[in-house]
């Protein structure tokens, strides 16, 4: 019997001037331990006349994980942070009770040719930390916990499992770990896993019970002891999840929270623009479907 609960596909979602493949959400499965949004930024050749720029918007109740394939994003947010980042490296910003950031080419590469690839994630807040102050930290690829066993490198994005303990500062307890396989590898690795499991599969194949999975698609476990797959030549898989949390979510636009009542305060507080501002930004994001503001 299939130890598969539920198998997400891509959906195409244009956020901005680029389109993603949307994982989470999903309608059948909202979160998978606290990740509650995944998305994959495929990958975007663009010119010296095109540039990746989301202007300032803001977040509350989430941490967001980036981590690139390919391509540099310059990282600006409200407590002052100016990072950029690169292919292999880790950006963690705890929103909590809430703050606002931009993501855009860095100045030094707005001229030029260049690819952009990778992951956009949010993590839920536990309900007592949901309103924390937020923070933001930065991992180097060099800092990431990498190991191998039985010919599969294994790197540690972020949380614990397997016995490594990654930099990044989560919140909760969780796990993000990319596995790479040059040969056909047959893994047994439900004893060190814990909580809910999806698996992400960037590239190759795997195979489950005679089924076989390509990339853009994330399998969600029913029991994550007995996790078992083969991994192809070739393939790269993300397996993620963590405790679930004892309360659903709400999502609306950038917020994420335990309450109705937080997320209407947000979008009033960015309404009236009273979140605080990115330091040197004087664009930002509307909120979607709210009126324009009146003018004097």
């Amino acid at each position: 019997m299939s130890n598969i609960s539920v198998i997400i596909e891509e959906r195409a979602r244009n956020i901005g001037n680029f389109l993603v493949g949307r994982l989470l959400p999903f309608r059948e499965k909202r979160m998978v331990g606290p990740f509650i949004y995944l998305d994959h930024m495929r990958p975007l050749e663009m010119d010296e006349r095109t540039n990746f720029d989301v202007p300032p918007h803001p977040h509350i109740g989430l941490s967001t994980l980036t981590y690139l394939f390919e391509g540099t994003i310059m990282h600006r947010d409200s407590l002052g942070t100016a990072m950029e980042i690169n292919p292999g490296a880790v950006n963690w910003m705890t929103a909590g009770g809430g703050i606002v950031h931009s993501e855009r080419t860095p100045e030094r590469l707005r001229k030029t040719s260049k690819r952009l690839h990778g992951l956009q994630i949010w993590v839920a807040l536990p309900k007592e930390l949901e309103q924390m102050e937020p923070s933001f930290f930065h991992a180097a690829e060099g800092e990431l916990p990498v190991w191998e066993e039985d010919g599969v490198r294994y790197k540690l994005v972020a949380g614990e499992v397997m016995g490594h303990r990654s930099p990044v500062p989560v919140q909760s307890r969780c796990y993000m770990v990319k596995l790479v396989s040059p040969q056909e590898r047959v893994l047994d690795i439900g004893h060190a896993l814990y909580g809910e499991v999806g698996l992400y599969i960037l590239e190759g194949a795997i195979t489950n019970d005679g089924d076989r999975f390509g990339p853009g698609q994330i399998l969600v476990a029913k029991n994550p002891s007995i996790c078992r797959f083969t991994m192809e030549a070739g393939t790269t898989v993300f397996l993620f999840g963590g405790e679930a949390m004892p309360e659903p979510r709400h999502i609306d636009w950038n917020f994420v929270a335990t309450s109705r009542e937080l997320i209407d305060a947000a979008r009033q507080r960015w309404i009236d623009q009273k979140f605080v501002p990115v330091p040197g930004e004087t664009e930002f994001v509307p909120l979607p479907g709210a009126p324009p503001k009146k003018t004097a």
